[in-house]
């Protein structure tokens, strides 16, 4: 029996998989570069920062990350329950302050004796020993080279958007009103606040953002491969920046992240043409991120362009929006539906370095890996979850998608396996019987493998 787990990388994943090992009995080794050495994303040194967005999807039951949640729930997932204590109000999504956040996280991880956090980056994989890889989409350049002569592979690219965090105080309130889409808020008002377009006002947005100057990509971003220089980005469809939006359709954003179904102008006692929504980003409220907005626009264009969306015009932006690199391996012909590498199955990957997308995700892949090194240490063979959950799902698809078409993927209900009842139902029906199996399953899974291994954890 193998008497600690290395893990390579303080993100999602990496924290969620270190936790798992260690509450099982098991030390660990975490290797996380920052603060010494810093991405291109990342500003703090604690441990599962949250560069994107500060929502963790949707809590509704019948929703494919709501679903994702409730498995979590029941696996004990660490991060989950960090982030079910420092919510902020995102209507039926589960948001949180980012800093408190991971400082939480950061307390938790430090606070278990048998993490031992290290603080210095990884140029090489371990060669022995049980290892946890978790580097991320942002990988350092060193490790990503070791890692793609490990795997024979090319690596993937795509590319990733933050989108622009203004001050709740410079937003003019007796244009932009407060609402969630369908009144799915938990505050009366609603938890979002709105920043409403006619269509003259949307028309001249989108030709100021079509002609706007963008922030030139740096030559290791430039996507190359097979030795011949793309001539098109990757970009990731579900993280596109908006300026990207905007050229596949003048319509293209209001019928995105801008459209305003589900919300009325106070106004004018009916929905506006288009509109902008603001998350909170903080627990006091006093920053809020602009929800769909990722852009590569330079910083000086975000702040001409983006003042111009009415109740905007005196916005104070205190993270600007920016583009950078994701790295991501082509797990459908590395990884097992375990998490292990075909060839060395000691040594697992988790998180967006495996191609899936999204918190919830990158937290889920982490639990497994942690357990299934935990098993594989402790002399049990590693699991493979059930496709009829999502958790398992996602596994699978990173395990078995098409190669040459492998995109990162986010929770869903087209990955999972289909309802065999043969029931005729709507698309809401069909959903809530996803789901509703899915958490049975899940349960079951989990008291069987309890149940089978009496001497062990899950």
């Amino acid at each position: 029996m193998a008497n600690k787990v290395t893990i390579i990388g303080g993100g999602l994943a990496g924290s969620e998989a270190a936790w798992q090992i260690a509450k099982r009995g098991m030390d660990v080794l975490l290797y996380e570069m920052r603060p010494k050495k810093q991405t291109g994303a990342h500003s703090s040194g604690y441990l599962a920062e949250l560069v994107c967005s500060n929502s963790l999807g949707s809590q509704l039951g019948d929703r494919a990350s709501g679903v994702l949640m409730n498995e979590l729930k029941e696996m004990g997932s660490l991060l989950l329950d960090c982030a079910e204590i420092v919510p902020v109000p995102a209507g039926g999504a589960l948001a949180v302050d980012r800093d408190a956040f991971a400082k939480l996280v950061t307390e938790k991880i430090t606070s278990q004796p048998r993490i031992s956090l290290i603080r210095k980056e990884v140029t090489q994989l371990p060669r022995e020993g049980i290892v946890i890889v978790a580097s991320g989409p942002l990988t350092s350049e060193a490790l990503s080279k070791d890692i793609a002569k490990l795997t024979g592979e090319n690596h993937l690219y795509f590319f990733d958007a933050l989108s622009p965090i203004v001050e709740a105080d410079s937003i003019d309130y007796s244009i932009a009103f407060l609402g969630s889409r369908y009144e799915r808020g938990k505050m009366e008002a609603g938890d979002y606040i709105n920043c409403p377009m006619d269509k003259k006002e949307y028309e001249v947005f989108i030709e100021a953002l079509l002609e706007a100057e963008r922030i030139p990509l740096r030559e290791f971003e430039i996507a190359v491969k097979k030795g011949v220089r793309a001539g098109l980005h990757r970009y990731f469809e579900g993280c596109l920046p908006v300026e990207v939006i905007a050229e596949r359709g003048r319509e293209a954003l209001a019928y995105g992240p801008m459209r305003p179904v589900g919300l009325v102008d106070p106004r004018i006692g009916k929905r506006s043409y288009a509109v902008v929504q603001l998350r909170q980003d903080n627990l006091s409220g006093s920053l809020y991120n602009m929800v769909g907005f990722q852009t590569n626009l330079k910083y000086s264009e975000q702040r001409r362009v983006f003042k111009m969306i009415p109740g905007m015009s005196q916005v104070k932006i205190v993270r600007y929006g920016h583009m950078h690199r994701n790295t991501f391996i082509n797990s459908p012909v590395l990884l097992l539906p375990t998490l292990q590498f075909r060839q060395q199955q000691k040594l697992f990957f988790a998180g967006q370095i495996t191609g899936v997308e999204g918190y919830m995700g990158n937290i889920a892949t982490g639990l497994l890996a942690g357990i299934n090194a935990y098993r594989l240490a402790s002399g049990n063979s590693p699991i493979t979850l059930p496709r009829f959950t999502m958790m398992g799902s996602l596994c699978h698809y990173v395990s078995h998608a098409d190669p040459s078409q492998f995109q990162p993927m986010k929770a869903n209900f087209g990955i999972m396996a289909p309802l065999e009842d043969g029931i005729r139902r709507n698309r809401r029906e069909r959903s809530k019987a996803y789901a509703e199996r899915s958490l049975s399953e899940i349960i079951r899974f989990k008291d069987t493998m309890v149940g089978r291994i009496s001497h062990s954890h899950l």
